[in-house]
């Protein structure tokens, strides 16, 4: 994985954290996994109800790490993330515990993201879904 690139000229990506954000991460490999959307489900079950968002984000990237690295990767190797979230307005008051889930599952990778609101997911409770891109090493 290349460092992340910042051309000049460019606004730095919008974020909560006062770590600076690449535009684009670039990497060199031949084979790319990319990882369907995940969920909060444990075992397949559908998304326990009155979980916080914070909690829905640690299992999502749980899970998504767990499919990384059976697909022969690390989370070093995550290049783009991609997360569709209910509720806007929710994700901006629950910055630190996102930002907890985030230090306790992927520590301090930030990969390229995007951040996007949706009217709703495929499982009613589920407040985030969280898909990925990585480089196989």
């Amino acid at each position: 994985r290349q460092p992340g690139l910042r051309p000049r000229g460019c606004s730095a990506p919008t974020s909560r954290s006062t770590r600076p954000r690449p535009q684009a991460v670039s990497s060199r490999g031949a084979t790319t996994i990319r990882v369907s959307g995940q969920l909060a489900q444990v075992g397949g079950a559908a998304v326990a109800e009155g979980l916080s968002l914070g909690e829905q984000w640690r299992r999502a990237l749980g899970n998504l790490v767990t499919v990384v690295r059976a697909a022969g990767a690390d989370i070093p190797n995550i290049v783009l993330l991609r997360a569709y979230v209910t509720d806007m307005a929710e994700f901006n008051a629950g910055g630190a515990e996102v930002g907890a889930a985030w230090g306790e599952t992927l520590g301090r990778h930030f990969p390229a993201m995007t951040l996007v609101a949706v009217s709703g997911l495929v499982d009613p409770n589920a407040r985030v879904e969280i898909e990925a891109e990585a480089v196989l090493p």
